[in-house]
């Protein structure tokens, strides 16, 4: 059969609610009575005064106590294996940037069945084709990322070219060139890519031929994105990717041609993950509309399953998380990653998040959208006070203090919250080919 045919399933994305929760159901006992027999998740659950085996319905799940990198890393170096390391045929690792990398086990079912099943499902509801060719600009290694997509590009039929990130003289000449219609990259990364491109002489609306973008490795605003897809051949999308290596790559959600317009995402792939959307403190289940952290059991991995993971990402449950003209009504829509609980800034006692930083840059005339950066004094333990660092366009003829004060301005008119905008020169601020990082501690300037 051909593999493009293999792993489409409707049968599933056209269940109702009910479907998918009665799949989940049957899933979840399983994995518990899987997990019973394994040492280090039986004392994992004593936390809660549980067994794995009681895992049998969802209020049973919501008493199950959560994960996080910290029981992992406890459990250095291959924590809670769940078959023998012989099975194993890869690791992936989480990033490390705040600390060890925590290492995730994959066999030849979750290589070979259980990622291509999810990522082609992923890359069909953003409108790939299998006719499309694909410029593959995630990074690769240790991290998920450009595996899980060279996997569901390979299983969906569509022609891969894995070039990753970097190399961006050849990749701005290669998409002229080879015709690339698809694309799956940091949505940073190809901003920069136009912008270099523009400086080659190269007209990316004109000169490449991409329609279809999915962008992972950080969130991006509605006002990026709009202004990325403006830079693009006419009718191009650029649909939202989220996922986690701790998941099984980029495959928790994306958006469909219908809910791109609404800035959301469908929850992809829930008969094979559960995602809880919860209320950070509490960890009870937050309402339509509200904000939450993603929590995450995976029901069918293999090698590292994971119970209530809690990811530390923030989004936005959808007001009418059941509704779109897709027809996928039993995979919920959530927003676009608003940031994370344990990124949140606050300020003279206002929460701020990077990701409201971001939209007032994307929306300021002349501010270079792709680079910003947020800095905090390390001597500032209060965090009184926010730098702003941002950079102003070439082709801008507004001027540097204008830039800093409607920044500011609508900074301070929005967050309640004052604070020291820098603008500098196009090319001076850092970029990122993957994921970026925005919030830094740095010394205090000496006056």
């Amino acid at each position: 059969m051909d593999k493009a045919i293999q792993f489409e399933h409707p049968e599933i994305e056209k269940l109702d609610r009910d479907g998918i929760v009665a799949i989940q159901k049957t899933k979840l006992k399983a994995l518990g009575e899987r997990l019973q027999n394994s040492p280090e998740w039986v004392q994992h659950f004593k936390k809660a005064g549980m067994a794995p085996r009681d895992l049998g319905d969802f209020d049973s799940l919501h008493h199950a106590p959560t994960l996080e990198k910290s029981d992992l890393r406890a459990l250095y170096p291959f924590p809670m294996l769940t078959v023998d390391m012989s099975q194993v045929r890869r690791f992936v690792a989480t990033s490390g940037t705040t600390g060890l990398p925590v290492l995730f086990g994959l066999t030849d079912k979750d290589l070979n069945h259980l990622i291509p099943y999810q990522m082609c499902r992923v890359l069909r509801a953003a409108g790939m084709t299998p006719a499309d060719r694909v410029y593959q600009g995630y990074g690769y290694g240790l991290w998920i990322g450009g595996l899980a997509m060279d996997i569901g590009l390979n299983a969906f039929g569509a022609t891969n070219f894995p070039l990753g990130p970097g190399r961006g003289d050849l990749v701005t000449t290669w998409l002229s060139d080879h015709g690339y219609t698809a694309c799956s990259l940091s949505p940073l990364w190809l901003m920069t890519l136009v912008t270099m491109a523009k400086a080659q002489g190269i007209d990316p609306r004109k000169a490449w031929k991409l329609r279809v973008g999915v962008f992972g490795g950080q969130s991006i605003s509605a006002a990026f994105r709009d202004q990325l897809e403006a830079e693009m051949p006419p009718g191009f999308m650029a649909q939202n990717i989220y996922g986690t290596t701790e998941a099984g790559g980029p495959l928790v959600s994306i958006s469909c041609p219908y809910s791109h317009d609404v800035d959301e995402m469908h929850l992809i792939n829930e008969d094979t993950i559960i995602t809880e959307v919860v209320d950070p403190v509490t960890l009870k289940p937050v309402a339509p509309g509200e904000v939450g952290e993603i929590v995450i059991t995976t029901l069918d991995r293999d090698a590292s399953p994971v119970v209530r993971w809690r990811t530390r990402d923030l989004v936005r449950l959808s007001a009418d998380a059941y509704s779109c003209p897709c027809g996928r009504h039993g995979m919920p829509k959530i927003g676009r990653i608003i940031g994370r609980s344990d990124d949140m800034i606050k300020v003279r006692g206002v929460m701020v998040f990077p990701t409201q930083v971001e939209d007032i840059i994307a929306a300021t005339e002349g501010a270079v959208k792709e680079a910003w950066h947020i800095y905090i004094d390390q001597d500032d333990e209060a965090m009184e006070q926010l730098t702003v660092a941002v950079e102003r366009s070439k082709a801008s003829t507004t001027p540097r203090e204008d830039i800093q004060y409607r920044i500011g301005h609508a900074i301070h008119s929005r967050l309640g919250i004052r604070v020291t905008v820098e603008c500098h020169d196009e090319g001076v601020l850092p970029r990122y080919e993957a994921k970026a990082v925005r919030v830094h501690r740095r010394g205090k300037a000496k006056a």
